[in-house]
């Protein structure tokens, strides 16, 4: 009797863990940014909580750099992160794949320089002080402006700061310039004008964006959640997409990402017209996720890493930088719809 006894507990144990295991499984963390998009209204209104009965823990990050230290550190399951970090990432080999592409950056994110600096062309940056987070998309096409002026980074005075600390040197007068992206894009454009746009650069060959990233032992684990957390993003997009230009400071979706990334519900309606968000179809273009190493992205990770490395910011290149992009989900999603 004690040996059924015995059994019986270590079942009722075993159920138990199983149990409490499953119950754990439910868990994720998911890193942002205070970009302005569709997604923060999905935060808000628990939309990803909803479609996946997955609790979800939301982390706040200030750069794509410290959310990509986060992953490495397994701190958070997936994290939005631009082209840059993502780039660096890829080539320290950390495990994670790029599932989604948040927005092409466009005009969204530029290099803004202050009134009575005295920056009126590419050539006055010599010896001014210009604020960036370094190992972000901005960073990049910093470094990649100053490639296209025929400037070095010895001859202009690049400080590593993150959005709220520009803003607060930008109001002291501490910095003649900065490349940003809102909300503190917004507000020091109200006194200062835009030297040139992460749009312009792009078409000179170094196109930037901001992606959705998990770790791969995640997405292995919750491939369900992760094809739900993507379908719900596209839907929310869609309606973002859909009603873009009737879009007031009084709109739902307005005021959910004014509260969630700061600023004014107006400052949004005008900054996410800045953006581009991609549908289905978008996505799984050649442009961008789809055609493996010849994709869009992909060949985005290869020349920003192959830029950051002669920058001397990481030490060496993957061989293939396709392992680090995967339309798998995207498209059973876009299946599921």
């Amino acid at each position: 009797m004690k040996i059924q006894k015995l059994v019986k507990n270590i079942a009722l144990a075993s159920t138990l863990l199983c149990s409490v295991s499953s119950w754990a499984a439910k868990e994720v963390t998911i890193g942002y940014q205070g970009m302005y998009n569709p997604m923060k209204y999905a935060i808000d209104t628990e939309m990803f909580e909803q479609a996946t009965g997955y609790e979800i823990k939301w982390r706040k990050f200030d750069s794509g750099a410290k959310a990509i230290t986060a992953m490495a550190a397994g701190a958070v399951d997936m994290t939005v992160a631009g082209s840059s970090p993502i780039a660096s990432a890829a080539s320290k080999g950390i495990e994670m794949e790029l599932i989604w592409i948040m927005e092409n950056i466009a005009d969204a994110e530029a290099l803004v320089v202050r009134d009575g600096s005295g920056i009126t062309s590419p050539t006055d940056l010599k010896g001014k002080k210009i604020a960036v987070p370094f190992v972000s998309t901005t960073h990049f096409h910093m470094l990649f402006a100053l490639e296209q002026f025929g400037l070095s980074e010895k001859e202009v005075k690049l400080i590593n700061m993150q959005p709220n600390a520009i803003m607060a040197a930008w109001q002291r007068g501490d910095i003649d310039g900065a490349f940003i992206w809102d909300p503190a894009l917004g507000k020091i454009k109200q006194n200062g004008s835009v030297l040139v746009t992460s749009k312009q650069l792009s078409a000179w060959g170094k196109p930037t964006f901001d992606g959705m990233i998990a770790s791969k032992e995640f997405t292995q684990e919750n491939e369900d959640f992760v094809v739900t957390f993507l379908s719900t993003l596209a839907k929310v997009d869609r309606s973002y997409v859909e009603g873009r230009d009737t879009m007031t400071a009084d709109n739902p979706m307005a005021k959910s990402v004014a509260k969630i990334s700061g600023g004014d519900a107006a400052g949004v309606v005008e900054a996410m017209k800045l953006y581009e968000f991609l549908d289905f179809d978008g996505q799984l273009s050649c442009q961008w996720m789809g055609c493996g190493a010849e994709g869009g992205a992909t060949q985005a990770l290869k020349s920003t890493s192959e830029f950051l490395l002669e920058e001397k910011k990481i030490t060496e290149l993957q061989p293939d930088y396709s392992l680090y992009v995967n339309p798998t989900f995207a498209e059973k999603a876009k299946a599921a719809m």
